[in-house]
């Protein structure tokens, strides 16, 4: 009599499935990255060596701020240029104006420069210089607005090329001699 082959088959695939041993089980979390050691800096603390400008010190309020008026300047420029391109100088004035000089911007400046020696004055010559784009498209002179916008722009630059924020907690903001921020 034959004997039947598929009992033979499924005794060969228990033994060799058996004959390895499973796989250690990851440990929980095992995706995250390990914890930094002493002697092991963290990747933001190595990216910080690494970027050798000059540290804007802000309270996380201050830096989180600073960002959104920073991504309003960049859509204001955005708005400069479409407008200029159809020759719409109220709308160029318009945009350059939310990036211009006002005693709140200037307040604004001088509190976010407080624990920085020159950001203040960087920061309103940038704000000044798009005063001249309105100036400029006051009086629908093109070749004008797009020489100030590219003022306006090095300014950015330069500004973003001279600084980084660093973030810092409330008593090490004090220690710098900066005002308390405003509440809320």
């Amino acid at each position: 009599m034959k004997r039947p082959f598929y009992p033979v088959i499924a005794g060969l695939v228990l033994l060799v499935g058996c004959s390895h041993p499973e796989p250690p089980a990851p440990e929980p979390n095992a995706s995250a990255p390990p914890a930094p050691t002493p002697s092991q800096p963290s990747p933001a603390d190595a990216l910080d060596r690494l970027d050798t400008r000059a540290s804007l010190p802000l309270l996380p309020m201050m830096a989180q701020h600073q960002k959104q008026n920073m991504r309003d300047h960049l859509l204001a420029v955005q708005e400069i240029v479409a407008a200029v391109a159809t020759n719409d100088f109220a709308g160029v004035a318009q945009a350059a104006r939310r990036i211009g000089t006002s005693d709140s911007m200037q307040q604004m400046c001088t509190h976010m420069g407080a624990g920085a020696r020159g950001f203040t004055e960087q920061a309103l010559a940038f704000h000044q210089s798009a005063d001249r784009i309105t100036a400029a498209a006051r009086d629908q002179a093109r070749d004008r607005v797009l020489t100030e916008l590219a003022t306006t722009l090095q300014a950015c630059t330069s500004c973003h090329a001279t600084w980084k924020q660093k973030l810092v907690d409330e008593s090490s903001w004090q220690h710098l001699g900066a005002p308390a921020p405003p509440p809320g």
